[in-house]
C-alpha cells in the first residue's frame, strides 16, 4: 500500500514538473518580450524583480488555495479558468495573424519606462501564479491522503507535491526557460499540446468538482476511481504524443517561412 501511494505521488509530481516546465517557458517568453525594449542593465533588474515577484505570488497563492481547496465553488472557478486559458491560448495560436502579433509587440515597445515595465511584469506574475497553482491543485487534489499533518485545508502530502512542483517551475523559469523557449519555437505543436494538457487538467478539476459531496452531479468519489484515473492518463499521453508528431511536421515548414 505504501509503495503504490509513493508510485502515484511520484507519477503526479513528474507530470506536474513537466506542466510547470512548459508553463514556465511560456511565462519566460512573455517576460522576455515585456522587458525587451529596456537597456541591458535595466532589463536584468526588471527580470530579477519579475522572478522575485513570481516567487512571492506563487507561494502566497499556494497558502491561500490550501485554505479554500475544499470549497466546490473555488474548484469550479479553477476548472473554468484552466479551460479558458487553454482554449484562449490555442485559439490565438492557431488563428491570430503573425503580422498582427508583431504590430502589437511594436506598440508595447514604445510605451513603458522601467518602473511601469516592472509593474506590468508583476501583474503578469500574479496571472502566472494563478495558472500554476490551479494546474497543480487540479492534479494533486485527487491523490489519496497521507499520514502527514494538514496545511490549511490541504493534506500535507498533497501540499508538498504542489510546493515542489511550484518550486521546480520557478527553477526552470530561472535556469532552463531559454531551452524550453527554443524548443517551443522549433516545435510549435508542443506549445499547443501543452495548453491542451492544461485544458485536460481543467476537465479533471471539473470532474472532481461535479463529484463533490455538496453537488453530487457525478457519483461522489467518481474522480478517485481507477477507471477515471486511467482514462485521464491515457488521454494525457495521447495529447503529448499528438503534440510531438504535430511539431515534427511544423519543423519542415520553417524553411518555407524564411523567405516569406
Amino acid at each position: 500500500m505504501e509503495f503504490s501511494l509513493l508510485l502515484e505521488y511520484g507519477w503526479v509530481l513528474l507530470l506536474l514538473i513537466a506542466i510547470e516546465g512548459l508553463l514556465a517557458a511560456d511565462n519566460a517568453l512573455v517576460l522576455a518580450i515585456m522587458v525587451k525594449h529596456l537597456p541591458e542593465e535595466q532589463r536584468k533588474r526588471a527580470l530579477f524583480y519579475g522572478l522575485a515577484g513570481a516567487f512571492i505570488f506563487r507561494f502566497a497563492s499556494l497558502f491561500a488555495i490550501s485554505f479554500l481547496v475544499d470549497v466546490w465553488q473555488v474548484q469550479a472557478i479553477g476548472a473554468l479558468y484552466l479551460l479558458f486559458i487553454a482554449l484562449n491560448h490555442i485559439f490565438r495560436k492557431l488563428l491570430i495573424n503573425k503580422e498582427e502579433k508583431k504590430a502589437g509587440l511594436d506598440k508595447e515597445k514604445k510605451k513603458s519606462g522601467f518602473w511601469m515595465t516592472v509593474f506590468k511584469v508583476e501583474l503578469a506574475d500574479i496571472a502566472f501564479a494563478v495558472d500554476s497553482i490551479l494546474a497543480a491543485v487540479a492534479l494533486a487534489v485527487t491523490l489519496p491522503n497521507t499520514n502527514l499533518p494538514n496545511i490549511g485545508g490541504l493534506d500535507g502530502g498533497k501540499f508538498l507535491v504542489i510546493f515542489i512542483g511550484g518550486l521546480m517551475g520557478l527553477i526552470i523559469m530561472r535556469f532552463a526557460a531559454n531551452y524550453f523557449v527554443t524548443l517551443l519555437h522549433k516545435r510549435p505543436g508542443l506549445e499547443i499540446a501543452a495548453f491542451a494538457i492544461v485544458g485536460w487538467v481543467g476537465v479533471k478539476l471539473a470532474v472532481f468538482t461535479l463529484s463533490h459531496p455538496d453537488l453530487a452531479i457525478l457519483p461522489v468519489g467518481f474522480a478517485k476511481t481507477p477507471e477515471w484515473k486511467i482514462t485521464f492518463y491515457v488521454v494525457l499521453v495521447l495529447i503529448a504524443v499528438a503534440g510531438w508528431f504535430l511539431s515534427k511536421e511544423k519543423k519542415e515548414d520553417n524553411t518555407h517561412t524564411e523567405g516569406h
